[in-house]
Formats: C-alpha cells, sequence, structure tokens
C-alpha cells in the first residue's frame, strides 16, 4: 500500500478531547408549542387538521405559512449522546489543518466504504465522503451495499479487508450479528469510523476510532413536535417502529416518546414494528385496521413513511404523518401538504465530510473524538427549499419543483 501505514512514520499527535457542551432538554419554544397545540383542541378524531385551527395554529412552530416554522422546531443542540453514552464533539473539533491537509495528500491513502442498504441517504453520505476525500486525494476503492442483509453485509467487510485499504466507514446493518466481522477490520491493521452506530462490544480509540452521527433523538423531538400540531387534547397517535435493535433508529424513538411524554403526555401512543423494511407498509396497513383512533402517525424514517401514507391512501383515511430522512419521496409529500407534515432531517452530506475528515485525521495519527454529532434539521412545506438543499448541497429536483408548483400554500 502506498504511503505511511499504521505504525510507520506517521507522526504521533496528543488526542484531541475537545467536546462541545451542547446536549439539551427540549426547548422553551418546543414546550410552548405543546402547550398551544393541547389546549382547546376539539377536533375531529378522523382528522388532526382541526386540533391546529383550534388555537394552535397562531404559533409559528405550527403554521406552514410562517416562516418561522421548521427553525423553531429545531432543538438548541445536539439532545443525544453517543453509543455509549458519550457527550457530543462538534464536525468543527475535527477540522483539517492546512499542516494535516499536506501530510494527509502525501500518505495516498486509500479507503473502504461499506453501507446498509441503497439509496438517497448513502448516496448524499458518498458525495460528502468523496468531495472532502477528492480535496486531499484520498482514494475510494470500493463503495457497497447491502440491502439490509446481515450475510451480505459481514462478506461485504471481509472483502473490504482483503482489499488491505487504509480506512473503512461504514454503518452496521444489524450492530450485534455484524461485530465479529468488524472486530477484524483493527486486526488487519486498518483505521474504522462508523456512521452513526458503532457495533456492540468494540471500544473507541481500539476497536474503531470514531462514531459520526445525526442527532436522531433531536431528530425525533421535531417529528414529535410536529405531528402534535394535529393531535387533540386526548388524542392517540401511532409509531411505526424498527423491530430491530439499533441505537440510530432507537434513538429517534426515544426522542418521539420523550418528547411526548414531558411536553404531551395527555396523548396516547400505540406501537408497530416492522423487521423487513419492504413490509413496513403491510405492518402499517394491518396496524391502522386494528386501530383506527389513531390521529396521526410517526414512522421511524421516510421509507416505512412512504408505506403508511400508501396505507392511509388505500383505506381513505385522512390523518398527518411525521418521519425522519428527506428523500426524494419524503420531499415530494411535503410539497405536496397532503399526508406528511413535517421530518427531522439529517444532513447526509454534511455527515460524510464529517466521516471523512474523521478518517483522514486518524490516519496521520491525530486521535479524533468517540462520538461526534451532526446537529437535526427541521422539514416543513414552506422551508422545503432551502431544508433540501441544508441536507443535500443541492437544489430541489425538477420533479419535487414540479410538485411544489401545484401546492398551496407553495413551498417555501
Amino acid at each position: 500500500m502506498p504511503g505511511p501505514t499504521k505504525g510507520s512514520s506517521v507522526r504521533s499527535r496528543s488526542r484531541r478531547t475537545l467536546r462541545a457542551k451542547i446536549i439539551v432538554v427540549p426547548t422553551v419554544a418546543l414546550f410552548l408549542l405543546a402547550a398551544a397545540c393541547s389546549s382547546g383542541s376539539s377536533g375531529d378524531s378522523s382528522s388532526g387538521a382541526d386540533a391546529v385551527a383550534d388555537g394552535s395554529a397562531d404559533k409559528p412552530e405550527c403554521s406552514d405559512d410562517a416562516s418561522i416554522a421548521g427553525p423553531a422546531l429545531e432543538p438548541d443542540g445536539i439532545v443525544g449522546q453517543g453509543p455509549n453514552g458519550e457527550a457530543a464533539a462538534s464536525p468543527d473539533d475535527i477540522a483539517i489543518s492546512a499542516a494535516d491537509g499536506e501530510e494527509i495528500k502525501a500518505g495516498n491513502f486509500e479507503v473502504a466504504l461499506v453501507f446498509q442498504f441503497a439509496g438517497d441517504w448513502p448516496n448524499g453520505q458518498t458525495r460528502g465522503l468523496t468531495d472532502e476525500f477528492g480535496k486531499y486525494g484520498v482514494k475510494i476503492v470500493s463503495n457497497t451495499e447491502a440491502n439490509f442483509k446481515v450475510d451480505k453485509q459481514i462478506a461485504n467487510i471481509q472483502n473490504a479487508i482483503q482489499l488491505a485499504p487504509d480506512g473503512i466507514i461504514s454503518i452496521p446493518v444489524d450492530d450485534v450479528a455484524t461485530a465479529p466481522a468488524y472486530k477484524k477490520v483493527a486486526a488487519a491493521g486498518i483505521k474504522l469510523v462508523f456512521m452513526d452506530n458503532a457495533a456492540q462490544g468494540l471500544e473507541p480509540g481500539k476497536d474503531y476510532q470514531s462514531v459520526i452521527s445525526a442527532d436522531s433523538q433531536g431528530n425525533g423531538q421535531i417529528a414529535a413536535a410536529k405531528l402534535a400540531c394535529y393531535i387533540p387534547e386526548g388524542g392517540t397517535i401511532g409509531i411505526i417502529d424498527f423491530g430491530i435493535t439499533f441505537f440510530v433508529t432507537n434513538q429517534r424513538t426515544k426522542g418521539v416518546k420523550d418528547w411526548f411524554a414531558e411536553n404531551r403526555p395527555d396523548v396516547t401512543i400505540k406501537e408497530a414494528a416492522f423487521t423487513d423494511p419492504n413490509q413496513a407498509g403491510d405492518v402499517a396497513a394491518n396496524f391502522l385496521t386494528a386501530n383506527p383512533d389513531v390521529q396521526g402517525v410517526f414512522a421511524v424514517w421516510d421509507g416505512p413513511a412512504a408505506g403508511v401514507i400508501a396505507a392511509l391512501r388505500a383505506q381513505g383515511r385522512d390523518i398527518p404523518v411525521t418521519t425522519i430522512d428527506l428523500g426524494d419521496q419524503a420531499a415530494t409529500d411535503i410539497a405536496t401538504g397532503e399526508y406528511l407534515k413535517g421530518v427531522g432531517a439529517q444532513r447526509p452530506y454534511d455527515q460524510g465530510v464529517a466521516e471523512a475528515d474523521a478518517m483522514m485525521l486518524s490516519l496521520i495519527g491525530t486521535d479524533v473524538p468517540d462520538w461526534i454529532g451532526v446537529p437535526s434539521l427541521a422539514v416543513v412545506q414552506n422551508g422545503l427549499r432551502q431544508a433540501y438543499d441544508d441536507a443535500w448541497k443541492k437544489p430541489l429536483p425538477a420533479t419535487i419543483e414540479d410538485a411544489c408548483a401545484k401546492a398551496e400554500p407553495a413551498c417555501g
């Protein structure tokens, strides 16, 4: 492998221990939002829209007509903690200096990417990783996905190791079942940076260098706060969750539940779970049929949310949905204003940049924070264009612009 490798002439550096003190409880704005949404809301239980008309529409956090609607939903900082309870460091803490950059360029490093599935989110991550690595001459030698299949990802990890790259960046499909395969990465002398979640039993600084994650709890808060705008006092919501122990999705659902427990304890929460994302729509359809009292739904990410919306449409029900992640289908659904009312979005491009920076610093011998949090992003119809650019670093595609052109009110 060309260039310096672990244990060669790379200079040793002291550990970067900066930790941004940005863990917060739900903000005052979110508390006021809950109070406004829960008071005087006696709308028709078949549609939560009347709940807004009964007193909360004048609150900017609940109004899609107010330009402040999206930002007012966002927490003041990182809400969640890392997989081992770590406080969040900021992406700013791993900025590449001019001297760092020269050393990285001299290394001629190679990196492999191992994703859990193919789609908008991996594509956004890959763009951020590719752009940032490209600045410093780091080559991506492999980019694989596993379609949420454990056996396929284990094979992909093993194949990546066989390529003998300097580093591997990956997100586990299953953080228990894949752990033995990830253990082999460090044993092969390869640096490992995780996206969103570390495999269980692996130690930071020993088995892997860092976890870079979106603020899943913060995004869960955003989704909960927006959904609450449409739920009358004493109402019921449904959660369509991922039925596999997975840190990121667990954190999202925790954010939703914690927000309702603190701000809307009058709301009853019912749940259903899928284990195969391809079956999420069927799970949602059965759940909605069995629970006609549900007045709004949170789906744990945008793919299952599309299944929820399809099920609602098939049943002729008109209730609000919120979710996490801003794929193109979710953006289109927000643009129409029909079912999907709000999203707590990740920032895949920025996360990819941070992952690249953490990996490159590790490759030149710099210790990096164990967990780095990327701030959450609130997305509603009136702020869709700016939010899409913030998340993906590109303008709305033409198909979504077409949906915006037909929307009332128009996308912001």
